[in-house]
């Protein structure tokens, strides 16, 4: 088995989840002539898998179902594992990696100069909606990619604007890629698919389950240079995300907020906290990386 086939079939196992796979990874970077000879039982020791998690891992992991599984996925979808090429260095180097992206549309975005996370409580306003629409065609202008959850709220928003800018934009998502949620992004995350770029780690079928978004959540911190909080509660989800980008060395941004919306409490904590407060499209540019000149020579 090449050592592609190795991390698909790990991805779409049960019993093993993003931590054990990314042990499994490291010590096939560490023994790389080992992978073949590998069983299930030493597979589920390098993972660290509890024995019940153990006997799960290992029946599957030798099973017709799990087979059939992975061929579906060779067959119906476009992937990308974290030996290849195309994969993200800066997510290759982030905390805990995805050892194998499921995507659908333009992978090349993935390897744009900048990329920015915009990410948001759940029930945005009337002040998320103006302040994007105020922030995001500059940056676009300046071929900022912005990178979001394609989640209700500001995520959408964010996806919105920057289609409507004439940008590009990222959809990272907590489901399999022929699941669709919230269902009122039907047709955003559609039309992402064939004009933009949507990924997910989760397989095909995978409905979302609320550890899904967590995972995600560490995708969106590693793919991108900053990331910009534009409305949080307090001790909401976008805060981890921000603390997550934080751990990975990245540049964390917040609009600032009244001090009386409990939306914008969490931006206001994080600024406190050193979060780069955003006036303009200026302050955000401010923080990610030069444009590489383009020569069409190569390097």
């Amino acid at each position: 088995m090449n050592l592609r086939r190795l991390l698909l079939r790990l991805r779409l196992a049960d019993g093993i989840g993003i931590r054990g796979e990314n042990r499994i990874y490291n010590w096939l970077q560490a023994h790389p002539n080992r992978a073949k000879h590998l069983l299930p039982n030493q597979l589920a020791t390098i993972a660290e898998l509890t024995d019940r998690h153990r006997v799960r891992f290992c029946a599957h992991f030798v099973s017709q179902q799990l087979s059939e599984r992975v061929q579906q996925h060779v067959a119906q979808l476009s992937f990308i594992t974290i030996l290849d090429q195309a994969y993200p260095a800066q997510l290759r180097e982030g905390y805990l990696p995805p050892i194998v992206l499921f995507y659908q549309g333009d992978i090349s975005l993935l390897r744009a100069d900048r990329l920015l996370a915009v990410i948001r409580a759940r029930d945005g306003n009337g002040y998320a909606q103006r302040a994007l629409e105020q922030l995001i065609p500059p940056l676009i202008s300046e071929q900022v990619i912005v990178v979001s959850g394609l989640a209700r709220g500001v995520d959408s928003l964010g996806h919105r604007v920057t289609l409507k800018s004439g940008g590009r934009s990222i959809g990272v998502i907590g489901t399999g890629l022929d699941q669709v949620y919230p269902g009122e992004n039907r047709r955003l995350q559609t039309y992402m698919a064939e004009h933009e770029l949507v990924i997910s780690e989760y397989g095909l079928g995978a409905v979302g389950k609320p550890h899904h978004f967590v995972e995600r959540n560490r995708i969106i911190a590693g793919l991108v240079q900053a990331l910009l909080v534009v409305q949080a509660k307090s001790r909401s989800g976008s805060l981890i995300t921000a603390n997550l980008a934080l751990q990975n060395n990245r540049n964390v941004l917040a609009l600032p907020g009244r001090v009386d919306d409990p939306l914008s409490v969490g931006c206001n904590e994080l600024i406190l906290a050193g979060a780069k407060p955003v006036l303009t499209a200026i302050h955000v540019l401010e923080e990610l990386p030069e444009l590489a000149v383009k020569t069409g020579k190569p390097i």
